[in-house]
């Protein structure tokens, strides 16, 4: 593969803690949620995750449309729920991922088909596949 970019990002502190990139753009406080023991009351690493998957998407949903010259509607929007949970292996814990994607004025078999296409090019499709239950569900 040719890495076509890379950022560096340090956390110190783990979920009660800081993410600071590179170059400063990203910085932000860390706080485990209150549903898994913690205060609350600042960034975590699901809400990162989902923010960062989300956008990632749509991109490859427009990378799509642009490819496959499908008209892809410019406010369409992607909300992503990311859940946390204990392994039913009992080995840790796992996550998982479903998207409402919202394409409005798009004919919902055409939107599905777009959207099952998206997953095949969004790098974080690849890095999750198999490996977490992702969803996706066309508003």
């Amino acid at each position: 593969m040719k890495t076509l970019y890379s950022t560096t990002v340090s956390a110190t502190g783990g979920r009660d803690g800081k993410a600071v990139s590179e170059d400063g753009l990203l910085s932000v406080a860390l706080a485990a949620p209150k549903e898994l023991g913690g205060q609350g009351g600042a960034t975590n690493p699901e809400q990162l995750f989902a923010a960062g998957y989300s956008a990632c998407f749509i991109g490859a949903i427009k990378f799509v449309g642009n490819r496959d010259k499908i008209a892809v509607p410019a406010d369409l929007s992607v909300t992503a729920t990311v859940g946390i949970g204990a392994r039913d292996d009992g080995e840790g814990f796992g996550l998982t991922v479903d998207f409402i994607v919202s394409l409005p004025g798009m004919d919902k078999a055409a939107a599905e088909d777009l959207l099952a296409r998206a997953h095949k090019v969004c790098p974080y499709s690849h890095a999750t596949k198999g490996n977490i239950p992702v969803t996706t569900t066309v508003a």
